[in-house]
């Protein structure tokens, strides 16, 4: 049994588990040699689902993250807690799940960490690295800030930050955007979402070198830090935030170049599911924001093969194009010799509908919303096991990141280190994942999904097999209520004080 998971079947307390974290990091420790405290480099890529080569989708271009998830480890059932960008983050940095209804928001970070006084509480784990000596560096979207910084998408730049205290830098280039909410929704020709009044679409093949879009920018920035940083010698955590694939899919024409969009395939589920209520739905409303597409989404029927197919090819050239900005990174990190001695996690905030269950977007507590790529390479472990099956959770990330930079966890959390799991081939069958939103929980087992919704309309319980129905088309509540009493107590435990239970 996976121990760093067993109180989440038990249902031990956060005493009992803080103090079991401890013991096995203290026993991991004093059987090791001596090791250089390790410099960690934090890569999140907004929207980004498990659309690459090395998580079993042959069409997509992605030789730098396999590559990084095949000398590392990769999980294949890594779950966000929400499916919305400021919501996973605030779960991502603070190790917690929702408890509030403001947890479920993009304001939660704003919210509940920003313009507040310090403590001896870390703020977040960025903050928690800073207090044990690492030196903080973000670059690009970490919080749900573009920039790390607070003001609204046609405000003038603030000198607020999302998270006061976790950075000893907090750097951004928004180039001909001016802003960092300009350039995340912004086009080739400096022009942005905003400035064009939504008339837009939601894709865009710039005739422009990398740094022709924002992203390039950052890693144009990044690059220049990591040789400051080179000459420095405390250790160091990075932060880098890419946009893309986030709406809008734009990229540079030679990343679009790489595919044909005739042999893309298009979701293998494209239709609403069967015995549930359109609640659990939403009508696209994001997408369709960029009024300037060829069709607008909806619930009423799907958009057409073609349009579907377009708008892989340019979700798919998004993906390229931030694989190569990493790829510049990997090969830096080795030209200067950091690769030695430094951590790479590679995170999406959420997965993302390319029409599947006819949805555009995120905001579900279905598979495709919830499910992203989570990598962890470490120069130290000897990660017998690459390709980790386990399920797990975004909470798990604070304290893994935390023991493998050998800090002891002092924090109460939800989430549990992954450590053992990079250095063991067993697969933990007992693991769970906890999602919110839409007024509901999702639970994920190693078989199934079970979600209960705490709204008026029926039917508010779903479960998915998984063992037969990896993409959701059907609801089998009904057909196996064995399956939904056996797992109901487990769902009803992630109730964190979010819904009423009557």
């Amino acid at each position: 049994m996976r121990l760093i998971h067993f109180w989440r079947v038990m249902n031990i307390g956060k005493f009992s588990k803080k103090f079991l974290i401890a013991g096995i990091s203290l026993l991991i420790f004093s059987c090791g040699k001596q090791r250089p405290v390790p410099n960690v480099i934090f890569i999140a890529v907004d929207d980004l689902r498990t659309e690459l080569g090395v998580y079993g989708n042959p069409q997509v271009h992605s030789p730098n993250m396999d590559a990084i998830a095949k000398q590392g480890s990769y999980f294949t059932h890594h779950y966000v807690q929400v499916p919305t960008c400021g919501a996973s983050r605030y779960a991502l940095l603070t190790g917690l799940r929702p408890s509030l209804p403001v947890h479920l928001t993009n304001a939660a970070i704003s919210s509940e960490l920003s313009e507040k006084p310090e403590t001896d509480k870390p703020e977040t784990f960025i903050h928690k690295l800073k207090m044990e000596g690492y030196h903080t560096i973000g670059i690009g979207k970490i919080s749900h800030s573009a920039d790390g910084l607070l003001y609204g998408y046609e405000e003038a730049v603030s000198q607020k930050k999302e998270l006061p205290y976790s950075w000893d830098e907090l750097v951004f280039n928004a180039g001909k955007w001016m802003t960092g909410w300009n350039a995340f929704f912004g086009y080739a020709n400096g022009e942005n979402r905003q400035s064009l009044k939504k008339q837009v679409t939601p894709y865009e093949k710039g005739d422009v070198d990398d740094k022709g879009y924002p992203d390039g920018l950052t890693t144009e920035l990044a690059i220049d830090k990591l040789r400051e940083l080179k000459q420095q010698k405390k250790p160091f955590f990075m932060g880098i935030g890419f946009f893309k694939p986030h709406l809008p899919f734009n990229a540079p024409k030679k990343y679009w170049e790489l595919y044909n969009r005739d042999d893309i395939d298009t979701s293998p589920n494209p239709y609403i599911p069967q015995q549930i209520n359109q609640q659990s739905l939403h009508g696209s409303g994001e997408f369709n924001q960029y009024a300037l597409g060829d069709e607008m989404a909806g619930i009423s029927e799907p958009v057409s093969e073609a349009y579907a197919r377009k708008l892989r090819h340019a979700y798919y050239a998004s993906i390229s194009y931030i694989d190569a900005q990493i790829g510049l990174l990997r090969k830096e990190l080795k030209q200067l010799e950091l690769d030695k001695n430094t951590i790479i996690v590679i995170w999406g905030d959420h997965g993302w509908h390319l029409g599947d269950q006819q949805i555009w977007g995120k905001h579900t507590l279905f598979e495709n919303a919830l499910k992203s790529p989570l990598i962890i390479y470490s120069p130290y472990e000897a990660h017998q096991n690459k390709k980790i099956e386990s399920v797990v959770e975004t909470v798990d990330i604070y304290p893994t990141i935390l023991e493998l930079c050998g800090i002891r966890q002092e924090e109460q959390l939800d989430g549990a280190s992954l450590k053992p799991l990079l250095q063991t081939k067993n697969l933990a069958t007992d693991a769970l994942a906890y999602s919110y939103f839409k007024q509901g929980i999702s639970l994920r087992t190693p078989g199934y999904r079970l979600t209960k919704y705490y709204r008026k309309e029926l039917p508010d319980i779903e479960l998915y097999d998984h063992t037969k129905d990896s993409v959701e088309s059907k609801n089998v509540a009904n057909e196996l209520p064995e399956v939904v009493k056996e797992l109901m107590p487990l769902l009803e435990n992630g109730n964190t004080g979010l819904y009423e239970v009557k």
